[in-house]
């Protein structure tokens, strides 16, 4: 089933941690965005298809402020074509000496109608970006100009980002923790089963600031624990 709404709203209610987990369960094990977290927490969950940048390492000859007036700078063009309702993920090479972006191209991409953006590197201008609607995920401030150490050099290809791949069209979601990736042909399922989990763990949390034991609770290795999550789960109309 292709990326729709009912799958963007069952992505807004659930965590990163669980989806891990859901993931986990497949054998995916490196769905996780390594170092990243939001630059300002926007209360909900961002959530979008992957639309992706790379980044390579920058040659001084090619790496001058005059590249900014190319109109075919690919950093420039990304921020341009990011479809609506899609999340730009930068590969930064792991590395925030200098910035992947500032607050004007993140004001930019936020106005064209992007659902978010991500680098495994660093934001200039981070505190105003940070108080912007766009949700935005990076590993630290950093004020260097991205020509300082990077060069933008590929739109729209699979990239590693924070030792996860992300091919173009992969559903990310970050919370207020992190950053994972759903491969698209198992984002519905996948979300499906995320609701259902997030439910329970809602049960188990009530129960254990109740008193209840976690064994046999959760995981649930006893059938006793059925019946009260489903009376549970009626009475919240879950």
């Amino acid at each position: 089933m292709a990326f729709n709404e009912e799958i963007r709203t069952r992505l807004k209610g659930v965590s990163v941690a669980t989806l891990a987990t859901a993931l986990f369960k497949r054998g995916l094990r490196n769905q996780v965005i390594q170092g990243v977290h939001p630059v300002g927490w926007k209360g909900e969950n961002m959530v979008g298809p992957a639309f992706t940048l790379r980044y390579i390492p920058a040659r001084e000859d090619r790496n001058t402020l005059a590249e900014f007036r190319n109109p075919e700078h690919p950093q420039r063009v990304a921020i341009e074509t990011c479809p609506e309702g899609h999340v730009l993920v930068m590969d930064s090479r792991k590395q925030a000496q200098a910035a992947s972006a500032g607050d004007i191209l993140v004001t930019r991409l936020m106005v064209r109608g992007g659902a978010g953006i991500v680098t495994d590197g660093g934001f200039r201008d981070a505190q105003t970006i940070g108080e912007l609607a766009i949700p935005a995920y990076h590993t630290r401030p950093s004020s260097p100009t991205n020509l300082t150490n990077n060069e933008a050099i590929a739109i729209n290809e699979p990239i590693g980002c924070g030792d996860a791949p992300v091919f173009p069209g992969d559903i990310i979601v970050g919370d207020a923790d992190c950053v994972i990736v759903i491969p698209a042909d198992i984002a519905d399922e996948v979300s499906a089963e995320a609701v259902e989990m997030t439910a329970y763990e809602d049960f188990v949390v009530e129960q254990v600031k109740a008193g209840e034991t976690i064994i046999g609770l959760y995981p649930r290795t006893k059938d006793e624990h059925l019946a009260t999550f489903e009376a549970w789960r009626k009475k919240n109309d879950r």
